[in-house]
């Protein structure tokens, strides 16, 4: 048995190992369906200004991605990007929702709008930190 090791993963490659892993828990996960979810904010050209990326999976929120443009922060916006998603996250029935942050992004906000850290990677990359919160909705 020969161990194939790269630092460029072909697209056939990953679509491999993903769909061995989905068969897997496909055949073991209760709840098969998550749903995405995408929250935008856009000026008045169509550009992105904020937003979030996620998905509701069963009862849990998992917010991938929130970004507010520098130009607005300290505005409330990504308080309120953040907000609707729980609240789109309650009427799919979630009960909790869960994210990571750097130590250099955000963790004092989510802390702000009532998310419990519960598990700290140290060092990391190299020197700073990521924070994983959950929060009960």
């Amino acid at each position: 048995m020969d161990f194939q090791i790269t630092d460029k993963i072909k697209e056939k490659d990953r679509a491999e190992i993903f769909e061995g892993l989905l068969k897997y828990n496909l055949a073991r996960i209760e709840d098969k369906n998550p749903k995405e979810l995408g929250i935008y904010l856009e000026n008045e050209n169509g550009q992105k200004i904020a937003g979030l990326i996620g998905e509701t999976h069963g009862k849990w929120l998992m917010v991938k991605f929130l970004w507010v443009d520098e130009t607005l922060r300290g505005q409330h916006i990504g308080s309120q990007v953040l907000e609707q998603a729980e609240k789109t996250a309650k009427e799919r029935g979630c009960k909790y929702a869960f994210l990571d942050t750097f130590s250099f992004q955000a963790p004092l906000f989510y802390k702000n709008h009532g998310y419990k850290e519960v598990f700290t990677l140290e060092e990391y990359p190299l020197t700073g930190k990521r924070f994983y919160f959950t929060k009960t909705l």
